[in-house]
């Protein structure tokens, strides 16, 4: 089935410290996302950058948190524009920093409840994200999104969030760096994320497979954010939050494939990618592949043949 997709820039640079992924939505056009997927026989449609008018937020009482205003802005702004797109097609959103799923996860939340139908979230990433803007060390609010869509407290300067995921509806795969504060709390909500050691004794199918079939037997939405630092950096270095042992160029076209033929996943985030890291656009080139493997392209012939 072509799908109907709609590329929304998010030039997101205030939930990190290192300057450069608001070039991401370029850096993907350059990189021929729009034409790839035109080949894929899906039709195009982009809606250009999001720009949000950068309003005041209060204060948090934790001073290390930096660029509130601007990042609730932003959270407000895409959460709009995520809901707008859901109603047309299938939404990418073009990172910028992961702070920005704190408005597209809203923004498909929003729509999800007007439709009567669960939400899940598959979060391909190194780190967890579930700290709150109390707990946070670093300030740095991309690692809070995953706190935000499951409802926990803390967050009064950001817009309420539409329908809070269940725990049993987040799945964290990919998972090798998370903070004590954050191990605690997830624990507290009852999150097992799935982290490399699992995955290096399981593989990537089992505990994938078991994900969608619980989206699929309840009729859910399917929102997958992809974080560059989900893949290692050997293979994808254009990320300022590089953690060792991250999946490999054929895992992550595995996890990609089996989306794809799940025919489950309705809005997808690219994020975290940082031209001014890059070297020769390889992230960027590699991050579009993976889309394309999500959206039905195939490396291999899977007709059996007799030897």
């Amino acid at each position: 089935m072509n799908q109907h997709c709609i590329l929304v820039g998010a030039p997101v640079d205030s939930g990190q410290s290192n300057p450069g992924c608001l070039m991401g939505p370029a850096s993907y056009r350059v990189a021929g996302l729009a034409g790839t997927l035109s080949e894929l026989g899906c039709s195009v449609e982009d809606r250009g950058d999001v720009a949000p008018r950068v309003s005041e937020a209060g204060t948090c009482t934790n001073a290390a948190v930096h660029h509130l205003g601007e990042t609730v802005s932003w959270t407000q702004a895409l959460a709009d524009a995520a809901e707008h797109s859901m109603a047309a097609g299938l939404p990418i959103f073009l990172g910028g920093d992961h702070s920005l799923s704190l408005g597209t996860v809203a923004g498909v939340a929003a729509h999800a409840r007007k439709h009567a139908r669960p939400l899940f979230v598959l979060w391909l990433d190194a780190h967890s994200d579930f700290h709150t803007p109390m707990t946070t060390r670093s300030g740095n609010l991309h690692g809070t999104p995953v706190a935000y869509l499951a409802g926990l407290a803390d967050f009064e300067n950001f817009p309420p969030f539409p329908d809070p995921v269940p725990a049993d509806r987040i799945c964290l795969f990919g998972i090798r760096s998370v903070d004590p504060d954050e191990r605690t709390a997830l624990r507290r909500h009852g999150i097992t994320p799935v982290d490399m050691r699992e995955l290096d004794e399981r593989g990537f199918v089992a505990p994938l497979s078991a994900f969608l079939d619980q989206v699929r037997a309840a009729d859910g939405l399917l929102h997958v954010s992809l974080d560059v630092d989900f893949l290692d950096p050997s293979i994808a270095p254009a990320v300022g939050t590089t953690v060792p042992g991250g999946a490999t160029f054929r895992e992550a076209h595995l996890v990609m494939e089996m989306l794809h033929e799940s025919g489950l996943v309705s809005s997808l985030d690219l994020v975290e990618l940082n031209p001014f890291l890059d070297e020769r656009g390889r992230t960027a080139r590699l991050m579009v592949d993976l889309t394309a493997s999500l959206m039905g392209r195939t490396v291999f012939d899977r007709v059996n043949r007799s030897l």
